[in-house]
């Protein structure tokens, strides 16, 4: 049995898997140039921070449309979680890399203390980790 997912979803298509896909691959671009930018980098850390969260629930919207025909659309994008698990292979292990993500946002995006290094190296990884995940759904 599926997890129940709480919350508004939309109805998408591969097409706008694949809209999405390219909006979560600019802003981990963005994301990869703001993170060496040595002379700002407390700033820059958490921008490029805020950059990952953001490419990491838009991969994550790429693989729901081209997987399950439907993403999350609710206010609490944690509600985003349980959707991710539904996909298959990997939703399970892409949900726990997009629910880490989820926990830096209100830092990266509204916080008065800057994300350390280790904080910024973690989004990276996981938001490259879903972006592969929803390519792979994306390339099928």
């Amino acid at each position: 049995m599926s997890p129940k997912v709480d919350g508004r979803t939309a109805i998408c298509d591969r097409g706008q898997g694949q809209t999405r896909l390219a909006h979560a691959q600019k802003f981990l671009e963005v994301a990869d140039l703001v993170a060496t930018e040595d002379d700002i980098f407390p700033a820059s850390a958490s921008v490029a921070a805020a950059l990952a969260v953001l490419a990491g629930i838009a991969a994550a919207d790429a693989a729901c449309c081209a997987a399950l025909g439907r993403r999350a659309r609710g206010q609490d994008h944690k509600q985003a979680i349980a959707l991710v698990q539904q996909v298959s292979p990997g939703g399970v292990e892409s949900a726990k890399y997009l629910d880490r993500l989820l926990d830096l946002k209100d830092t990266a995006h509204y916080g008065v203390i800057n994300v350390s290094g280790a904080e910024l190296r973690s989004a990276l990884r996981r938001a490259r980790a879903l972006v592969e995940f929803a390519n792979g759904f994306l390339r099928r």
